[in-house]
């Protein structure tokens, strides 16, 4: 299948064989697009094994809803995303009231380093409990630019936006997480 992908409008391609049900071109579109997702989901989600299974559950979703998928002018990974956020809208429902796993300070005394880390630990919790109370607009602006490295203008083309509103959301979101921040007394 590789040497037939490598030529034309490759992801259109395989999006057709997929939707017509052959598993091939389903894999290949899993395995070209679990780690954005994975990653998405994980950075939201403390923890890792319900990282997993969500992700996992979005590829069930991609194969449940894929013949009636349109482009409609977006990327693939755009919609994948899509069903990523709805995915963590109902996750998160679903688990109101979980208590952060933070850790214990009296159940670490004697280690070396410990304090550091409890404290580099309290930073990190910090910073994504803040990340959390921001949109899920701003989220997912910040996301792609810092977490995943994207440029400006495929962050864009990714939330079915214009460069220009993705700079001054992410100059939002920023100084949204900045005061979110200092609201909680972080560093």
């Amino acid at each position: 299948m590789e040497a037939r992908i490598a030529s034309g409008d490759v992801e259109a391609e395989v999006i057709q064989r997929a939707q017509a049900g052959d598993p091939e071109a389903i894999g290949w579109l899993y395995d070209r697009y679990y780690l954005p997702i994975y990653r998405y989901l994980r950075v939201r989600v403390e923890d890792q094994e319900a990282a997993e299974d969500l992700a996992a559950e979005v590829f069930v979703r991609m194969i449940e809803h894929l013949p009636r998928y349109q482009a409609r002018g977006r990327p693939f990974l755009a919609w994948l995303y899509t069903i990523a956020r709805n995915l963590l809208t109902d996750y998160y429902r679903s688990q109101r009231g979980a208590p952060l796993d933070l850790p214990d300070p009296e159940r670490e005394r004697g280690d070396e380093g410990v304090m550091e880390r409890i404290e580099a630990r309290a930073q990190q919790d910090c910073l994504w409990r803040a990340l959390r109370q921001l949109t899920p607009e701003q989220q997912e602006v910040l996301f792609h630019r810092f977490f995943e490295g994207r440029s400006v203008e495929e962050t864009a083309q990714l939330m079915g936006k214009q460069p220009g509103a993705i700079k001054a959301l992410q100059h939002r979101a920023l100084a949204a997480l900045r005061r979110r921040m200092e609201e909680m007394g972080c560093r």
